[in-house]
């Protein structure tokens, strides 16, 4: 089962590779992690997502929780929340191919950033299936490079609660 795990933790230099060096040292992987300053500059919320059954989930949570610079783990899987990942691609585009390229785009609701002689560069952001699905149409054109953000998340509505009621 896919979780998705979101940690308040204290914007200190070092606290990104204590958490990953832990997490790894214990042998859980991360499938994806993104971190990011809060609307407070003293946090910062990462986001990940790992793969495992409940007991997985619940010993990552216990391990995230001891460390100091950590003040709050929550398991926004279980939510009603909204995910997304970020896309930067270039793609190879000859000119005859270049109408072909945007029109894939513009039905991804994706945006072409960069254009030089014979690539394009394109940003999409959405759901990983979105993304995925992005990749498969854009590899008979050729992949040059291709980065990709990690998955952000945040709790719908009501559910979510602000900083100040940790």
């Amino acid at each position: 089962m896919r979780h998705v795990l979101s940690a308040l933790v204290q914007n200190r230099p070092g606290v990104l590779s204590h958490i990953s060096g832990m997490l790894a040292s214990r042998g859980y992987n991360i499938d994806s992690l993104a971190v990011g300053e809060t609307e407070d500059p003293r946090l910062s919320r990462m986001t990940f997502v790992v793969v495992g059954d409940d007991s997985v989930l619940e010993q990552v949570r216990k391990q995230l929780e001891k460390i100091v610079t950590v003040v709050r783990v929550d398991d926004i899987s279980s939510k009603d929340y909204v995910e997304r990942d970020l896309m930067l691609i270039k793609v190879a585009a000859p000119p005859g191919k270049r109408s072909e390229i945007n029109e894939l785009a513009g039905i991804f609701r994706a945006r072409i950033v960069d254009v030089a002689a014979d690539m394009v560069m394109i940003e999409i952001s959405g759901k990983e299936q979105k993304i995925e699905a992005f990749i498969e149409l854009m590899r008979p054109f050729g992949i040059i490079e291709l980065v990709r953000s990690g998955r952000i998340a945040m709790v719908r509505g009501a559910e979510s609660q602000r900083l100040t009621e940790t």
